[in-house]
């Protein structure tokens, strides 16, 4: 790490208590990197996790955590408790960390020696997400004696499509402290990022998620006979091209919005018109009176253009996924951290919002925090050849644990003691 200890914008001294404590710690960063490809090697999908969570259970025994599990997912909730602080339970400063656990249903092809076999992948990452998270843990609990308040992890299962954030929300994860965290953070690495830059932004980061269903219902008929028939596929094909068309031309293209077709069903026969087609699109954008107009709009556009052919249309716009908006004071201590304790080259700040969605964005809805992200591209790889996330063949570089750790906790440090000043 950089000796970042003369810089007039460290207020407080995270740095140098984590340093110590990483040192202090016998075997820190190889312990993570064995349980990250552990962890890499057995995934599990969606919000039955119980080998993961087993394994959490294990890496946090000796760490004088208060810890509880969830009812309908395998999720685990840790609460440290500051020795600097003679508040009592209910009134502290308090910060969440997030870390998920999930893989996805995807059979790696990456050749790693340590790949899985059973059918699914860390494809995403969240191997390295469990591991760093529990190397805060450790860090933070190392330096119990020195912190201002209380700090809760949170390892959540099914964020990939599975909504695990809003199960723990529902089961009380916000209250595990006795009272709502000040700030709430998470990091996600990046399969395709140069390794060990970090990156975030304010305001809008990553895209709210919305699901565009549709069924234009017709008249079935032969297809040598057209004209005696209503075609549904024919007028379905069209609305494909009028909702791009609708997008570039009513949405302003600096908040702007993504549709993707990723469904298209009709027919049974080539020379048969059905009675009907269906297709499905994701629908992402990134400020709430947007969203509010796609709801809307979109599905009067489908309903439209079926009746302008004589057909109907049943369509639904169902919001998933609220936008993930980071906090401006958050987000600025999340670039702070990273330049302090690393150097000013390993963060670059995110031009624009990305088009993904996480499920931690339901958090932020709640509470006020940060989300960013950590380039762990593999060094062994041609940067051309880098796989993105999601793909088969995605690999990550596990390097970065310790900084990763270290990242997290000194953004809760830093928080605290920050919480501590204002107070």
């Amino acid at each position: 790490m950089t000796d970042t200890s003369t810089t007039d914008t460290v207020r407080f001294s995270p740095l140098s208590f984590l340093e110590g404590a990483t040192a202090a710690i016998p075997a820190f960063g190889s312990d993570l990197v064995d349980f990250r490809r552990e962890m890499h090697t057995d995934p599990e999908v969606g919000l039955y996790l119980p080998r993961s969570q087993a394994r959490v259970l294990e890496a946090l025994k000796g760490l004088d955590l208060e810890i509880s599990l969830g009812k309908a997912a395998s999720s685990v909730v840790a609460v440290l408790r500051g020795g600097a602080t003679q508040s009592p339970v209910g009134s502290r400063p308090t910060v969440l960390l997030r870390g998920d656990m999930d893989a996805l249903p995807v059979a790696e092809k990456t050749g790693i020696p340590f790949a899985s076999t059973n059918g699914a992948m860390h494809a995403c990452g969240h191997d390295l997400h469990t591991a760093g998270l529990i190397g805060a843990a450790r860090l933070l609990s190392s330096v119990r004696h020195s912190l201002t308040g209380d700090v809760i992890f949170m390892f959540q299962p099914g964020e990939e499509g599975h909504d695990g954030a809003r199960i723990m929300l529902e089961e009380g994860v916000l209250n595990a402290a006795g009272r709502r965290p000040d700030a709430a953070y998470a990091l996600h690495v990046v399969s395709d990022m140069p390794s060990g830059v970090f990156t975030t932004r304010a305001g809008s980061y990553m895209a709210a998620f919305g699901d565009l269903s549709v069924k234009v219902i017709g008249r079935g008929g032969h297809g040598s006979r057209p004209f005696q028939a209503l075609d549904p596929i024919q007028v379905a094909a069209e609305m494909l091209g009028a909702l791009q068309t609708y997008i570039t031309r009513r949405f302003n293209v600096f908040d702007p919005v993504v549709l993707s077709v990723g469904q298209f069903h009709g027919g049974s026969a080539s020379n048969v018109i059905p009675d009907s087609a269906e297709f499905r699109a994701s629908v992402r954008s990134f400020s709430p009176g947007v969203e509010a107009r796609l709801a809307q709009e979109l599905p009067d556009l489908i309903r439209q253009l079926a009746s302008a052919h004589q057909l109907t249309a049943d369509a639904t716009f169902t919001p998933v996924m609220p936008a993930t908006v980071n906090h401006d004071s958050d987000a600025e201590l999340w670039g702070r951290t990273a330049r302090t304790f690393f150097g000013e080259h390993r963060f670059v700040p995110s031009p624009s919002p990305r088009t993904g969605s996480d499920d931690f964005s339901r958090v932020l809805v709640e509470v006020p925090g940060a989300y960013g992200h950590l380039g762990a591209g593999s060094p062994d790889i041609d940067p051309m050849e880098w796989a993105p996330m999601h793909s088969p063949r995605a690999v990550f570089d596990d390097s970065i644990l310790v900084d990763q750790a270290q990242f997290m906790a000194g953004v809760a440090l830093g928080k605290l003691q920050e919480l501590e000043v204002l107070g």
